[in-house]
């Protein structure tokens, strides 16, 4: 089994750590890359840092991506191009906690020359990814997939 790792530091920036004021600033690092992250600004957080429930969305997107390239591959689709605009959005769950609840992917698939699918193939497909999708496997709230065709 894989075993992938990242490291995170994160720093005392006031004298004391008092709730609610202290700085949730930190730095993630991902295979030599560094991420300034923080929370979600209604929590504190800059807008410029990335927060972890963005990074929770761009894993499914990301993976939900990887899944469908390699599925149409296999089905010899022509893709030119995947874009997606991914949204994570917080609330409550069944019990009252709070978390992300639901994460909305938005792919923008484009096809090589003439080449197109029928609405019912995408669906398909894009079920089918989503089923396959790791990190949505790790899941237990909702993703919903918005296709742009």
């Amino acid at each position: 089994m894989s075993e992938l790792s990242i490291s995170l530091e994160w720093k005392i920036q006031e004298e004391v750590l008092i709730p609610e004021t202290f700085s949730k600033n930190h730095k993630i690092e991902i295979n030599n890359n560094i991420f300034n992250a923080g929370s979600a600004p209604e929590y504190g957080g800059k807008e410029n840092e990335i927060n972890p429930e963005q990074f929770l969305a761009a894993s499914v997107s990301s993976c939900h991506m990887m899944t469908f390239l390699a599925l149409a591959a296999k089905m010899r689709w022509p893709i030119q191009s995947y874009k997606d605009k991914a949204y994570a959005f917080l609330g409550k769950n069944s019990k009252g906690k709070m978390c992300v609840n639901k994460i909305e992917l938005n792919p923008n698939i484009t096809f090589d020359g003439d080449f197109s699918v029928s609405s019912e193939e995408m669906d398909k497909m894009q079920d089918r990814s989503h089923r396959y999708c790791f990190v949505a496997n790790s899941l237990s709230e909702e993703v919903e997939i918005k296709i742009n065709l």
